[in-house]
């Protein structure tokens, strides 16, 4: 594997910008503190070394303006720094609702990752330029952890759970994708990369992937093929949730309580459907635990959220 340093230390995309000038704004301070400190116990040995002519009589007992300002300064630095990284941090958890959607899934060892009209990667992730992109993660056996250094962004994809990661890039080029997270023997060997190219370039490249259906498509054959429109449909004998409109939206549950339907909420319905009941339905859908993959599981959460979600 060759590293590319260069590329991963200069920034190439927005959040990237965002974390690094926090970064060198966090170092400078601290840098400063550090020299000031350091001059000041030079300059104090020196000047107070046994057997100088410093006058040491009357020593002060008390200096009230310093004990303020060593207090309300660091204070006030402290403030400025939380509220600043508090809104970096939470950038990250707010993808733009025009991102692209790429879903990954994460194995021993590789990263697989599948575009919305079906065109699947093995190792890397072409992404445009300039267009933000969500990925919605999840992991087949361990711990993971999706890092590319060039985007500042890391996020650990989880077994029997989604994640979500998203960026826009600024630059165009190939970064190195990581997994930081130990997942086993051939840890090390987990790499790949992230190409991102012109929205043209990238355009025509996704529309010249082998012929296959878009994840939606797969998700609807499922969708019939095992059972689930016999129960979901509005014309259906059988009294159960209508999916069109759902994702996105809140669902008031049996208990009283209320959760959006997100792609972590359709999946455990789907896996775990007496977990959470909704509120007028009969928990009568049974369990399709080790009937369906985790490709099956993310074409039929892509599915349900093309019949419509929240405005």
């Amino acid at each position: 594997m060759t590293y590319n340093m260069d590329a991963a230390l200069r920034s190439a995309s927005t959040l990237g910008t965002k974390v690094d000038a926090l970064f060198l704004t966090m170092l400078g301070i601290t840098g400063i503190v550090a020299v000031g400190v350091a001059v000041l116990i030079v300059l104090f040995a020196i000047r107070y070394r046994h057997g100088s002519k410093a006058d040491r009589s009357h020593p002060p007992t008390r200096v009230r303006w310093v004990e303020i300002t060593w207090t309300t300064t660091p204070l006030a630095i402290f403030l400025v720094i939380f509220f600043w990284s508090s809104e970096v941090f939470t950038q990250f958890h707010r993808p733009p609702d025009n991102a692209l959607r790429i879903h990954v899934l994460a194995k021993q060892w590789m990263w697989k990752l599948e575009h919305a009209n079906g065109r699947r990667e093995i190792d890397e992730l072409h992404v445009p330029l300039g267009e933000p992109v969500e990925l919605i993660m999840t992991s087949q056996d361990v711990i993971h952890s999706f890092f590319v250094p060039a985007f500042r962004v890391k996020q650990d994809v989880v077994p029997g759970r989604y994640t979500n990661l998203w960026f826009t890039a600024t630059r165009a080029g190939r970064f190195d994708l990581e997994c930081a997270e130990y997942c086993g023997t051939e840890h090390a060997r987990m790499h790949g990369a992230i190409i991102v190219m012109r929205p043209v370039e990238f355009a025509d490249w996704l529309a010249a992937g082998t012929a296959q259906p878009g994840l939606a498509s797969r998700g609807f054959d499922l969708y019939r093929r095992v059972g689930c429109s016999g129960c979901h449909e509005p014309t259906s004998t059988v009294h159960a949730p209508d999916l069109t409109g759902l994702f996105g939206n809140p669902v008031h549950l049996a208990d009283g309580s209320r959760v959006v339907a997100d792609e972590n909420y359709i999946r455990d319905s789907i896996l775990q459907p007496q977990k959470q009941i909704v509120a007028g339905f009969d928990p009568v859908m049974p369990s399709f635990q080790g009937q369906l993959s985790e490709d099956d599981l993310i074409a039929l959460i892509a599915f349900i959220q093309s019949r419509g979600n929240a405005p």
